[in-house]
């Protein structure tokens, strides 16, 4: 079941951005496993924004330099309420027998 209820996952900007000046080359975020990130002259870089999990920031959480951010959490939160994301989940759910 797709988590977003029929959105397409490019709708939603959820997704890493690195300040290159602050990249100190630590090279934690190539742990992602969702292979988000490309290591380009020795430097992490945004290959795949999409694949990035929306709601995940661990890459940030661990990235030494604190180079890496993203969006605010409250901008998610409102599109997905806009979009009545967490229903849509919530029925999905209940019609898949997952939840009661």
């Amino acid at each position: 079941m797709p988590w977003f209820a029929g959105v397409k996952r490019e709708e939603i900007k959820w997704y890493p951005t690195i300040d290159p000046e602050k990249c100190v080359s630590c090279g934690m975020c190539m742990n992602c496993g969702k292979k988000v990130f490309d290591w380009v002259d020795g430097k992490a870089k945004v290959a795949r924004p999409f694949n990035c999990v929306v709601g995940c920031n661990t890459c940030a959480n661990l990235c030494l330099g604190k180079a890496i951010t993203f969006p605010s959490l409250s901008e998610l939160r409102e599109f997905y309420r806009k979009h009545r994301i967490w229903k849509k989940v919530k029925d999905e759910l209940k019609k898949a027998g997952v939840i009661s």
